[in-house]
């Protein structure tokens, strides 16, 4: 204290000096927080502080640090963000709060906000409708199938339309076929997708009557299947699954020698149903399974229907119209059909990373919660019900719900933030359950994650969505340490160059489930 009062006197004598008076209110403001160096901290338990500073314990390795420097992320901007799963505080981050494109990370967002709205035992409903009546075995009138988008819809479904009219005592119909897609707008395509992503099957287009042509569910798709000739030289066998006469093939494919190369490409033409099936097949080779998407996913279920009917032993009394038309009123509900609820749906959605579960997922928010099914009134609720989970949605720029679009932008905090805040909420088995899980072989258990992070401590460890386009690779999920506790991540890496990226990201959770 001795040497306070020297400057205080030193002050009286120079009150004039600014500098000096400077002096004098800095060391004043220090010495209060000398004396709480001495108090004893407040804790809400001694538990609580024990795991909070064991994960804090996360700034002072310099593993993630150094995994940072790899080369393969020079010049490229890396996010990230890791919570405490209890506490929800962030305990190490680099660029948290820096807006970076997320990829299919976009899918966590998508999903939680449908949960959230639509919730978990949701489902979408397909409808058979007549505007005629039935006579003896004849359906004098048309059929109407309406669809509600579910993305979900198979063979096996149609089929089971088909039955139900042979039950009613329909062998014949006189009249046409027509598919009801008015549940959701015309828009077929987000707003920024690539016109080159368009022909293939992850760039589909959204319709409300659509068709999935086996258990991946992706709506709106064809199979197409080659298989060699019986002799070098000739051209391979090419098929679809489902059968139908919507979309053409060309095929340009060629039989080599056995043991020779085996190349096949699947190409449909801009704006058409025309399929180029081009490439070679060694004789005695496995056959080749490629999926397409179609132009106008409408037409196409119509389509299906009509050759299913004609499987099923339904004819027509003549050549029958098979395209777009609306439910009449005053049409008869022949049957109906719910699909799989949301929570089942989550499986193949997150698991396999389905473009198309997420665009539908967003004009069904929009139709039932906004009012109409279009991608501006599915976002609209999207960002709102974020906000409502304590997203701060002002640092976001959502443009689809698939993450197909470069526009758009979150930042790994808000991912964490958001991953935190669904623990709480009902759904949130269903939404962890849906989530790829590290290095776990079966297919609709790993998912997307299923070969990479194998024989670590963070196989089994870790439940995460992927996320991947051109120039973005990004990770986000839970994790479980080795310490016993559950971290919440986020790794967003944009505008990188080298082919093995997801290497550093695998080395990054790994680095965090050995915690």
């Amino acid at each position: 204290m001795a040497g306070l009062f020297v400057i205080v006197n030193e002050v009286n004598v120079l009150k004039n000096n600014r500098v000096v008076f400077l002096v004098l209110f800095f060391i004043l403001m220090l010495l209060p927080f000398d004396q709480r160096k001495t108090e004893k901290p407040v804790t809400a338990s001694n538990d609580r502080m024990q795991m909070v500073s064991k994960v804090h314990d996360l700034n002072q390795f310099s593993a993630l640090q150094d995994i940072l420097h790899d080369s393969r992320l020079q010049g490229a901007t890396t996010a990230i963000s890791v919570r405490n799963a209890v506490s929800g505080e962030i305990v190490y981050e680099q660029l948290g709060d820096t807006r970076v494109h997320p990829a299919s990370v976009m899918k966590l967002l998508t999903g939680a906000a449908a949960l959230e709205t639509l919730g978990q035992d949701y489902t979408f409903k397909t409808e058979l409708y007549t505007d005629g009546e039935i006579r003896g075995n004849v359906l004098h009138g048309n059929l109407y199938l309406r669809g509600q988008g579910d993305p979900a819809l198979t063979k096996a479904d149609i089929r089971a339309f088909a039955s139900e009219l042979k039950t009613q005592g329909i062998q014949v119909v006189d009249g046409n076929v027509y598919g009801d897609d008015t549940w959701y707008d015309d828009v077929r395509l987000s707003q920024d997708l690539n016109w080159s992503d368009e022909l293939a099957y992850t760039g589909a287009q959204v319709s409300a009557l659509t068709f999935s042509p086996n258990n991946d569910y992706d709506a709106g798709t064809v199979i197409v299947e080659v298989t060699p000739a019986k002799k070098a030289g000739q051209a391979g066998k090419v098929s679809m699954v489902p059968a139908n006469s919507y979309l053409t093939i060309v095929n340009h494919t060629k039989t080599v020698e056995k043991g020779g190369k085996k190349s096949i490409h699947v190409e449909r033409q801009h704006g058409t149903n025309i399929l180029i099936v081009s490439g070679v097949i060694p004789v005695g080779a496995k056959k080749t399974r490629s999926w397409a998407s179609v132009w106008e996913p409408t037409d196409y279920t119509v389509n299906v229907f009509k050759h299913v009917l004609e499987e099923q032993g339904i004819t027509f009394s003549a050549a029958p119209k098979a395209e777009r038309g609306t439910v009449p009123k005053g049409a008869i509900l022949l049957t109906s059909k719910q699909s799989m609820p949301l929570s089942e749906l989550f499986i193949p959605f997150m698991k396999l990373s389905n473009n198309g579960h997420a665009e539908v997922l967003v004009k069904e928010m929009g139709r039932v919660i906004g009012g109409r099914g279009s991608w501006h009134k599915g976002l609209a609720v999207m960002k709102a019900t974020l906000a409502d989970m304590g997203v701060d949605t002002a640092t976001l720029l959502l443009r689809d719900g698939s993450g197909m679009s470069h526009k758009n932008l979150v930042t790994a905090n808000e991912v964490t933030h958001l991953l935190y805040a669904v623990q709480s909420k009902s759904w949130y088995p269903a939404f962890l359950n849906s989530l790829p899980v590290a290095g776990n072989e079966e297919r609709f258990v790993g998912g997307t994650l299923r070969n990479r992070m194998t024989g670590t401590v963070a196989t089994g460890n870790v439940r995460a969505k992927t996320g991947s386009l051109n120039g973005v690779t990004a990770l986000s999920g839970y994790v479980e340490t080795q310490g016993g506790e559950t971290l919440i991540f986020s790794i967003i890496v944009n505008n990188y160059l080298s082919d093995s990226v997801n290497e550093v990201l695998d080395e990054i959770t790994v680095t965090l489930a050995n915690y």
